[in-house]
């Protein structure tokens, strides 16, 4: 008896990848540690409720979301584009990051994690968040309720909650046309 199997193919941090041949069932976290030797995504509960193993879907639309790796099988995302931990810093050429992106750089400032075993799944979802605030801009009164709610499947068995939170609060506040204000003033000028 043989494991049936199909050929994948997607664009990964903006690589493309395949055509590669996978088990028809295999998740898209086996798939991108065990072909892709991308390791940054991780695996938790395995049930896709703790969200550390979160990776971005980017839709022919322009949306992203967050979908959890550990249940989301790779066959699944065939044609897709998706984006993991390793794609959010800007490299140079060899590779090397030459700067991170402002919610990674956020997390650093306001020592938002501790064993950061969860934290690419964080950054991923706040990612989401962040771009979806720079379509669907919110009340800068309302801000802290909408990253609570953004990021309220996350789980940070460490307790850094607080941490993650205000991270990504300061940077909605921080970043230009994010909350309606900023976007009203943008308008303006």
């Amino acid at each position: 008896m043989s494991i049936p199997t199909t050929a994948v193919s997607m664009t990964i941090n903006g690589r493309k990848v395949g055509p590669i041949e996978i088990p028809q069932d295999l998740m898209m976290l086996e798939f991108l540690q065990e072909y892709l030797n991308l390791t940054g995504t991780r695996y938790g509960c395995g049930q896709g409720v703790c969200h550390a193993c979160s990776i971005i879907i980017d839709e022919p639309d322009g949306t992203s979301r967050s979908v959890p790796a550990c249940i989301t099988g790779a066959a699944l995302l065939d044609g897709g584009s998706v984006r993991t931990i390793e794609g959010h810093a800007e490299r140079d050429a060899d590779g090397n990051v030459r700067r991170l992106s402002p919610i990674q750089q956020a997390y650093l400032e306001h020592f938002s994690f501790q064993c950061s075993y969860c934290t690419p799944g964080f950054v991923n979802g706040a990612t989401v968040l962040l771009e979806r605030l720079e379509r669907q801009p919110v009340p800068r009164a309302d801000v802290e309720k909408v990253v609570l709610e953004g990021m309220n499947d996350h789980i940070c068995r460490c307790t850094g909650y607080v941490r993650y939170l205000e991270a990504v609060k300061d940077v909605v506040l921080s970043t230009p046309g994010l909350t309606i204000e900023d976007a009203d003033e943008r308008k303006a000028t």
